[in-house]
């Protein structure tokens, strides 16, 4: 199945899913990113719908610096921050996958946004490369 142009993605085909969400977290930390939301989709299902599901994360990740710097162009554009990061058990192992700035701010059209999401994208893809 081939991934949205919207994502990043890297299979880490040995890593426990635990340790993954630590490694993905220590490396966006290296990049200047904290984890401002995380959401919990396996427990979340559980308590809502009574149904199971695989591990499955979606952290909320933000760099101060660059989302300053973005509110400063267009306060509208808060409603596609934070950046999404998802970490997920898969077939015995773990999947990262980072929703990429540069498509997400397409929506917003904003030439001065566009060097911001660059930036965004070029820390987001080390830290894919960290994982």
């Amino acid at each position: 199945m081939q991934k949205a142009d919207y994502s990043m993605t890297k299979k880490l085909p040995d890593t426990p899913y635990e340790e993954a969400v630590e490694r993905v977290t220590a490396a966006l930390k290296d990049e200047g990113f904290g984890v401002l939301t995380e959401i919990d989709v396996r427990a979340t299902m559980r308590e809502k719908l009574d149904a199971e599901f695989k591990p499955y994360v979606i952290l909320g990740a933000c760099n101060p610096n660059l989302a300053y710097r973005a509110l400063a162009t267009d306060s509208s554009v808060g409603l596609l921050l934070p950046c999404n990061v998802v970490v997920a058990a898969a077939d015995g192992g773990t999947e990262v996958a980072i929703a990429r700035p540069q498509a997400m701010l397409e929506i917003a059209d904003v030439e001065a946004l566009r060097s911001i999401a660059y930036e965004a994208e070029e820390r987001l893809k080390r830290v894919l490369q960290r994982v």
